[in-house]
């Protein structure tokens, strides 16, 4: 039932975004996507026995695919506009996730597990409220032949640069797929105990909060988005090789703290190229391609390797994610001045 909700966000994603540049209506395709996502979640009520909760499931999958990826790009040429940072608004996104997941933990607790859907539904429906409120879309001009932008901007998604970008995106971003699976395992079975795993775990989103905040946009202003590339992915072999070496408490703090720069000065370094060289006309259908068949892709292959490699490698599983971290690197030079 989660494989199939992945592919068909693989499938939403995109689709949804070449509707939301074909239109040139963002924010009104995020406003649906977001309203969907509430009814969808109210499914899950009456979702009982596995056609039910299939039913459920992919519903719930395609309404949420579009939203992250739209939303970023609304937020890009919004940020280049009014002069604020992107990187603040994706922080206050990575903050209300920690305060969102204990607020969950709560609700279930007080009143039942039946009214998490309920509360998600009103989450989303508060989001699709919002979503109207937001910038208008930047509409594509004719150009001087009266071919529309878009006509030819449409060449630089099968460009060579953005293809390298979302490569090197996808080999960083899908090495966190044994850490995501695994690492808990591996800290519970050497003897941490259930506290010291959230908190460890705890300390990457904050790291990750502390860089789209703070450490992220001043760094990324001076060493350029390519530096920033280069480093989270220098990053990645680092946090992983320590990983596959050693489960110390000490090392193991240190390490997660490297979440900051393996995906969110990434993540940083991405939106910077994207909104740079991809035109208005195009942004949301870039956004879902990076981020849905791009990233998407490599998450999902990268997890259903994860459990082979750790069934057979233990630990040294982390070594193939270092290794994925490395063959990033030699792409990187390529986006330089790009």
């Amino acid at each position: 039932m989660l494989a199939a909700g992945t592919g068909i966000r693989l499938a939403a994603g995109p689709l949804a975004g070449r509707i939301a540049d074909r239109l040139a209506a963002g924010r009104g395709v995020l406003a649906v996507c977001a309203a969907l996502s509430g009814v969808s979640a109210l499914l899950y009520l009456a979702g009982h026995g596995l056609a039910g909760l299939m039913l459920a499931g992919l519903a719930h999958a395609a309404a949420t695919a579009p939203l992250a990826p739209l939303a970023d790009a609304l937020a890009l040429p919004a940020a280049a506009a009014s002069r604020f940072a992107y990187g603040t608004v994706r922080g206050a996104g990575s903050a209300a996730f920690i305060a969102g997941t204990l607020a969950a933990g709560q609700v279930v607790v007080l009143l039942g597990l039946s009214a998490l859907p309920v509360a998600g539904a009103l989450a989303f429906a508060a989001l699709a409220g919002a979503s109207l409120r937001l910038p208008a879309t930047v509409a594509a001009t004719p150009g001087a032949a009266g071919t529309p932008v878009a006509a030819g901007a449409w060449d630089r998604l099968r460009s060579g640069p953005f293809l390298r970008l979302v490569a090197v995106a996808a080999l960083v971003i899908g090495s966190h797929a044994v850490h995501d699976a695994f690492a808990v395992i591996r800290w519970r079975e050497a003897g941490l105990s259930a506290t010291l795993a959230s908190l460890l775990w705890a300390e990457a989103v904050a790291a990750e909060v502390l860089v789209f905040l703070v450490v992220g946009p001043p760094l990324l202003a001076r060493i350029g988005p390519a530096g920033a590339l280069a480093l989270a992915a220098g990053a990645g072999v680092l946090r992983w090789s320590v990983a596959a070496l050693t489960i110390a408490l000490p090392a193991l703090a240190g390490i997660q703290a490297l979440h900051g720069l393996t995906f969110a000065l990434l993540h940083l370094a991405a939106m910077r190229i994207l909104g740079r060289t991809v035109p208005p006309s195009l942004a949301a259908t870039a956004q879902t391609l990076y981020g849905t068949l791009g990233l998407g892709v490599a998450t999902t292959l990268a997890t259903l390797a994860a459990g082979p490699l750790y069934e057979h490698l233990g630990a040294g599983a982390f070594w193939v994610m270092a290794a994925a971290c490395a063959a990033a690197l030699p792409l990187v030079p390529g986006l330089r001045g790009r």
